[in-house]
């Protein structure tokens, strides 16, 4: 059976089953799942393709606590949302194939990705983020409200060093350690056309030091230190910091709109786009 349109509202099973017809689903009912951290370091490890890749993270249960909060927030849902359908499993990365900027956030969020099924789509630090890029020709809208809102992403690709919701946005050391083979994979996968990583907001920025080392890049000791438009060389590539686009940032001003396509600009002329 296909699932209508997610701004239709109509029920469906709690989390959306693989293969089930929800826009964008990379998974079916065959796609491995990866119960334990042992399970996602093997399978990430293996993986061939953005596309299996993206199908294995949008089912990983390898993290009971996380997998506990992100199907409650499923099933309970926000006020404002309570006639939409939910997502309701992990966010696999998107965007471009083929990047040249590579973006690193923290995690989906409860109602944001966790309810719509693709990173950073769905509330507003996403809201704010895609404006940003479409300012600076790197989406095709400016418009991201949920999986099939015709978004396209342009020599950009975003993932986050943690795929699930996690309670308070804030993952265990632990569960960050049990994820990290994921981004692996997938910088693994792409690390050939990007030039770029864009890390929004300090952890980020931490993460994305610790993939380009485990990925064999060497990293300067003592190690970069995060900041608005710092810039760190790394082999190939290099590592440039954005406050993140939480509402915390944005509502405060401590990230503006200028700033953020500040970002994009200097993240574009680093790429030679």
């Amino acid at each position: 059976m296909q699932l209508p349109h997610p701004r239709t509202g109509l029920p469906f099973p709690t989390p959306v089953p693989p293969g089930t017809g929800w826009p964008g689903d990379p998974a079916t009912s065959a796609t491995a799942v990866a119960t334990s951290a042992a399970a996602v370091e093997s399978l990430a490890g293996a993986v061939a393709s953005l596309d299996e890749l993206d199908a294995l993270v949008s089912v990983c249960r390898a993290c009971p606590r996380l997998v506990e909060w992100r199907e409650e927030a499923a099933a309970v849902k926000r006020k404002a949302f309570a006639d939409q359908p939910y997502w309701g499993r992990p966010a696999p990365g998107w965007g471009d194939a083929h990047p040249r900027i590579l973006v690193v956030g923290l995690a989906p969020a409860a109602h944001g990705a966790n309810r719509t099924g693709r990173v950073f789509t769905g509330d507003r630090s996403g809201d704010f983020l895609f404006a940003a890029l479409h300012r600076g020709g790197l989406a095709n809208q400016a418009l991201c409200v949920d999986a099939a809102d015709g978004l396209a992403l342009n020599d950009v690709r975003v993932a986050a060093a943690v795929r699930c919701a996690p309670p308070a946005n804030a993952p265990t050391p632990a569960e960050r350690a049990a994820c990290a083979p994921w981004l692996d994979a997938e910088w693994r996968l792409v690390r050939g056309d990007v030039r770029v990583v864009v890390a929004l907001g300090g952890f980020a920025w931490k993460v994305a030091l610790q993939m380009l080392r485990r990925g064999g890049e060497e990293v300067a000791v003592p190690a970069p230190q995060f900041g608005h438009l710092a810039e760190a060389t790394v082999g190939a590539v290099t590592l440039l910091g954005c406050y993140h686009p939480s509402q915390q940032n944005t509502f405060t001003g401590k990230l503006t709109p200028a700033m953020m396509d500040g970002v994009f600009s200097r993240a574009r002329d680093l790429a030679e786009l």
